[in-house]
């Protein structure tokens, strides 16, 4: 299994506040957008969110997203080593996307071709 980048989530109360900090942290200009009542910024390897409560959970469940080189392989192996599906294999503008909830509890977004 090869993981070729990690995106961290952090939600925040104040989106324009906090996207400076972060901007200077990593040397990244921050790219906003919106997504079901949610705004976010990617700034570097971090996705920053905020939003009413009813709508931030569909991010705010999930721990980071890992993008990987063979999706199938890296599904079919976790699978294997005790992880189970949250979200089937769904297209994305980018490829493919697959959330596992691995044998420890936490829930990942799996990103690739």
């Amino acid at each position: 299994m090869t993981i070729e980048s990690v995106v961290l989530r952090q939600r925040v109360q104040d989106l324009d506040a906090a996207v400076p900090f972060y901007e200077k942290l990593t040397g990244s200009t921050a790219s906003r957008f919106s997504f079901a009542g949610v705004t976010l910024a990617s700034v570097g390897p971090f996705l920053l969110f905020s939003g009413p409560d009813e709508a931030v959970q569909r991010v705010a469940g999930v721990t980071g997203t890992l993008a990987v080189a063979d999706l199938a392989t890296v599904v079919e192996e976790a699978i294997a080593a005790g992880a189970e599906v949250v979200a089937p294999a769904s297209p994305t503008p980018n490829g493919h996307r697959v959330v596992l909830r691995h044998p420890q509890g936490g829930v990942f977004e799996y990103v690739g071709p």
